[in-house]
């Protein structure tokens, strides 16, 4: 039993070492260079290179070649691959995923790993922006680097308010989660503050990671990446409808939904747990319906 323990963490501590003690800007800044060249036969070849490390399936994409890295990160999908629950109570998990940490907030505290909290107003950038989610409900949804990298809206909602928050990228693998504290507030992520027609914020929070770094959405004519410049608080009026596409990362990260108090997790929303999107993610208040 002893000798597995000892395996394990020997194994955690390579994982942390390869991939975090390591010069995360430089090599995120040669990804997104490397990721953008056009070229067929080196597309080919790491695409394969990739396959053998991943479970990446393309099966569902709606090209089968592809010109450059990036075209495969971002791809979209063919019509029809990810259904949207229909139920205008649910909240529908705005990506593929594996669920992380998630449930109702200690007050403004929420876990990126057991053990391991951190407080909104790290995340959201100020106590002010942090305060509507005090109790609410919270699921951290990871994306490894082989899924769908799109993220959709999780309702009917408007878009008002982006906030671009530069930071460091660490990698957001579960090992890293143990050992890092505070992970989620150090790395670059966008605050996405959006009203339900009732009324009611929710909040998305896209982090980016080591070889990703850069977040795009749709709303925006611009894309947040590590030498973006401002302005960091971005006013938005921008309508959309549950399932429309909000943007995209370039590589595999996280996004943490925030919702106020009274929403619950769906069913089988438990950590470890694989979604696609468009699938339950959380639960209204019936009193809010």
């Amino acid at each position: 039993m002893r000798a597995t323990r000892d395996r394990l963490l020997q194994q955690e501590d390579l994982n942390f070492l390869l991939t975090n003690r390591v010069p995360r800007l430089a090599l995120t800044r040669f990804m997104g260079w490397y990721s953008r060249i056009e070229s067929p036969w080196l597309t080919r070849l790491s695409i394969a290179i990739w396959r053998l490390f991943s479970d990446l399936d393309l099966s569902d994409a709606k090209n089968s070649a592809f010109r450059s890295l990036h075209e495969c990160f971002t791809r979209e999908l063919k019509p029809g691959s990810r259904p949207v629950h229909p139920d205008a109570s649910l909240l529908t998990s705005p990506s593929d995923a594996i669920v992380g940490a998630c449930g109702t907030l200690e007050g403004l505290d929420a876990l990126q790993a057991k053990g391991m909290p951190y407080r909104l107003q790290d995340l959201f950038g100020s106590d002010e922006a942090a305060a509507p989610w005090r109790n609410g409900t919270y699921v951290t949804l990871r994306l490894t680097s082989s899924m769908y990298h799109r993220f959709h809206a999780p309702c009917d909602a408007r878009l008002e308010h982006v906030t671009y928050l530069s930071g460091d990228t660490w990698n957001v693998n579960p090992v890293a989660l143990k050992r890092v504290e505070r992970l989620y507030c150090r790395n670059e992520r966008a605050v996405l503050r959006l009203r339900r027609p009732n009324g009611d914020r929710l909040a998305l929070v896209p982090v980016a990671a080591i070889l990703v770094a850069s977040i795009r959405l749709h709303a925006l004519d611009v894309r947040l990446h590590l030498r973006y410049r401002g302005p960091n608080e971005i006013p938005c009026n921008v309508a959309m409808t549950k399932g429309e596409e909000l943007g995209w990362f370039e590589h595999g990260s996280t996004i943490i939904v925030f919702a106020p108090p009274g929403y619950a997790l769906a069913d089988g929303i438990t950590p470890g747990a694989r979604l696609r999107m468009g699938q339950p993610l959380m639960r209204m208040p019936k009193d809010a319906r």
